[in-house]
């Protein structure tokens, strides 16, 4: 019986991925490329979360928040960042079908994560420019302790399902077409009917999408009104600079993660195109939100320039 299952089932726990097709002479600088990306979004991130949780003064709100988004970013870079760096390297094109899931499942994770706290973000700069003399009544650390909780779980309990759905089924093929593991690459080594999945997955990407886009444009339409209702020009001034950092930020991740959404259902798109902007969605974010981030918050930048002067080059 087992043999014949073996037969209409290939459960090898290899995986053939298609590699990048490196020449010879590409080899050294893609891979000095891929590592100093790797270690920027590091360095980067770490230094943004060092710097909000050894300085009390910004255990606030917005910072606690913000918090967040260089954490789901080393999550997202980490899943994928050491197998390409080794790809490039080895040229191996297996991975074991438990890895694969793994790191499909934190890219995941990092995609969902990137819109929920971008837009717990929205709501946070919403009431402090909407309604500033309530917000450190709304906005208390127990409430947006409460709300960081709440957001993780939804993200861990969304992608669970997923992938929870994605296990269940078997596979009879070995061959995955994208550069990494990813849910819908995934799917195409079944042999059985994903419709379940393929709703479940529309269901989730529709759910986010519907509520960050419908958050977003909501928050950001109330605070240019309140904006150009203010009489007070620096504080238009800053409220607009907060605004299209932020949606500068959610743009970038909204437009790449559409198009690599959208490359899975073409067919005659280019596959070099399609691994190219795949990759841009974990490298782009990661290595450009914690430089906007630490550069325009002011409080956060004196707190950098302040530790690298006195802790780094001291005089």
């Amino acid at each position: 019986m087992s043999i014949k299952m073996d037969n209409l089932y290939n459960t090898s726990s290899t995986l053939v991925l298609p590699g990048f097709n490196l020449s010879a002479e590409s080899v050294a600088p893609v891979f000095l490329f891929a590592s100093l990306s790797y270690m920027v979004i590091l360095f980067c991130n770490l230094i943004l979360i060092l710097t909000i949780v050894l300085n009390k003064s910004l255990h606030q709100p917005m910072h606690l928040i913000l918090l967040n988004l260089p954490i789901n970013d080393l999550i997202g870079s980490t899943a994928i960042f050491p197998y390409v760096i080794k790809e490039i390297l080895t040229n191996s094109r297996t991975m074991q079908y438990s890895a694969c899931v793994i790191q499909a499942f934190f890219i995941h994770i990092y995609a969902a994560g990137s819109v929920f706290i971008l837009t717990a973000m929205a709501y946070d700069r919403y009431i402090a420019i909407c309604n500033p003399l309530k917000y450190y009544t709304v906005m208390s650390n127990n409430h947006i302790m409460r709300v960081i909780t709440v957001m993780w779980i939804c993200i861990i309990v969304l992608i669970g399902v997923l992938f929870v759905l994605l296990l269940r089924l078997p596979r009879c093929r070995s061959a995955i077409t994208s550069p990494f593991c990813d849910n819908p690459s995934l799917l195409t080594l079944v042999c059985a009917n994903t419709t379940i999945n393929n709703i479940y997955g529309l269901f989730t990407v529709a759910l986010t999408q519907v509520m960050a886009n419908g958050v977003i444009v909501y928050t950001y339409l109330q605070i240019l009104v309140a904006c150009f209702r203010s009489k007070r020009s620096d504080t238009k001034a800053k409220a607009l600079q907060t605004c299209a950092t932020h949606l500068t930020v959610f743009l970038l991740l909204e437009c790449l993660g559409l198009f690599s959404i959208i490359s899975y259902r073409l067919q005659n798109i280019s596959p070099h195109l399609s691994r190219f902007m795949g990759l841009s969605t974990l490298m782009f974010p990661p290595t450009l939100n914690p430089i906007i981030y630490g550069l325009k918050t002011k409080e956060i930048r004196e707190k950098v320039v302040y530790f690298f002067k006195r802790k780094i080059l001291p005089s």
